[in-house]
């Protein structure tokens, strides 16, 4: 009977080696597992900085191409503006040269002491020459003596009080206004008429 006790003993100490031999194991293998999950966790974290790297860098480039490629437009666009505006000065200057040339010869007829008629003919030349080149440029002179005051075309320097003219008419002109391409380039600068106050009205009653 003892010796069958103490056989199940050794039985029961045996099975619980195994036991704790198993659940060695079994910790052991979710160690091992866990260890290899978190080093492939580390190595997809690597992978993914590396491209991020990367991506930084393709965009770092482009960054820089782009910067380079707008300051090449940049510089050839400053440059072709100021080609046009050169070009534009140039066909200025080339129509003025024809004007001077003609004011020249005027010029050689009033110190010639030739007859006023000629110098007459060459200030007619000079003026008939800037009023082409100003109409081919689509210069127009604003028409407004004797026409109500237009505050978007013209400018009042001066008012008289009259009678003789409605009220806002423009008697006289100092200075002409222009447009351009029906766009305002200059005021008209004009004297304008106002309507005689009582008091002005009274003392010409008076007068008379």
């Amino acid at each position: 009977m003892k010796n069958k006790e103490t056989q199940e003993h050794k039985i029961e100490e045996k099975a619980e080696k195994i036991a704790e031999q198993k659940i060695e194991e079994a910790e052991q293998k979710v160690e091992d597992v866990a260890r290899e999950e978190k080093l492939s966790e580390l190595d997809i974290l690597k992978q993914s900085l590396e491209e991020k790297k990367k991506e930084a860098e393709e965009n770092k480039a482009e960054y820089l191409r782009s910067v380079a490629e707008y300051q090449t437009l940049r510089n050839r666009i400053e440059k072709e503006k100021s080609e046009y505006i050169n070009f534009g000065k140039a066909k200025i200057l080339e129509r003025n040269i024809g004007i001077y040339d003609v004011f020249e010869q005027a010029m050689v007829s009033v110190r010639a002491g030739q007859d006023l008629k000629s110098i007459k003919i060459g200030l007619e030349m000079i003026y008939n020459e800037f009023s082409k080149m100003l109409k081919e440029e689509g210069v127009e002179k604003i028409d407004c003596l004797n026409k109500p005051f237009d505050h978007n075309t013209c400018e009042a320097l001066d008012q008289v009080e009259t009678d003789e003219v409605e009220e806002g008419t423009v008697l006289a002109v100092y200075q002409n206004g222009y447009k351009m391409q029906g766009k305002l380039m200059r005021p008209a600068r004009v004297k304008v008429a106002k309507k005689k106050s009582e008091e002005t009205e009274q003392n010409s009653s008076e007068e008379k």
